[in-house]
């Protein structure tokens, strides 16, 4: 009598075998808290995309402002500013609201802005859960602080614009440098919005982009 041939597992096996391996190997890598260096590089990545988004806000609002509140000419030297009272009342709200809807619909919709996702890190309150509108707005603008404090200095040492950008960007990396002598690792904002930002496992790492296409498939 011929011996019988072993069964092939079946396909459900299988990928109950996989996800079984991928579920362990998650466990083996632990969450971190992220980096200075790589909080960076993710934002870098994001500056792109803001500085576009901004410029296209900029424009679009430039055009609407000159077409209302002045009388256009045909020629350069006809050339006016917009009006002190626009910029600050119209256009500087606008690109906050820019950037806050930016980090907020990738924040609550997955933990991560499309930098992040390409350095795996994730957002999330001290709970372990999504932002929330209010939360990301929070956060916003604890990020903002020391940014603006450098600048307010920078400005009462010089005056120049080029000493208070500068001063406001020593502001900026001073949030992230801050994680070097934070016990837990912690940046400026993450503790005053109480939020955190952790550097996935690769196997968990499952990226914004996924997540919208299985909520669609899940309608």
């Amino acid at each position: 009598m011929s011996k019988s041939l072993p069964k092939r597992p079946t396909k459900s096996a299988a990928q109950t075998k996989t996800k079984a391996s991928a579920y362990h190997a998650a466990e083996s890598e632990e969450l971190t808290i992220a980096k200075p260096g790589t909080r960076m590089a993710a934002i870098l990545y994001d500056g792109m995309l803001i500085l576009a988004l901004l410029f296209l806000v900029g424009t679009l609002l430039t055009v609407i402002g000159t077409l209302i509140t002045m009388e256009t000419g045909s020629e350069s030297s006809q050339a006016q500013s917009l009006p002190t009272w626009y910029q600050n009342v119209i256009m500087t709200p606008s690109f906050i609201l820019t950037l806050v809807g930016f980090y907020g619909i990738f924040w609550r919709r997955g933990g991560q802005t499309l930098g992040m996702q390409t350095w795996r890190l994730k957002t999330v309150n001290s709970n372990g859960h999504l932002l929330t509108w209010g939360q990301s707005f929070k956060r916003i603008l604890a990020a903002s602080i020391m940014p603006l404090i450098f600048g307010i200095i920078g400005s009462v040492i010089d005056g120049s614009r080029a000493v208070l950008l500068t001063s406001a960007f020593l502001g900026f990396v001073f949030n992230y440098a801050f994680c070097l002598f934070n016990p837990r690792g912690l940046a400026v904002q993450d503790m005053l919005s109480n939020t955190i930002t952790l550097k996935m496992p690769k196997t968990e790492n499952e990226g914004l982009w996924r997540v919208i296409r299985n909520r669609k498939q899940g309608k």
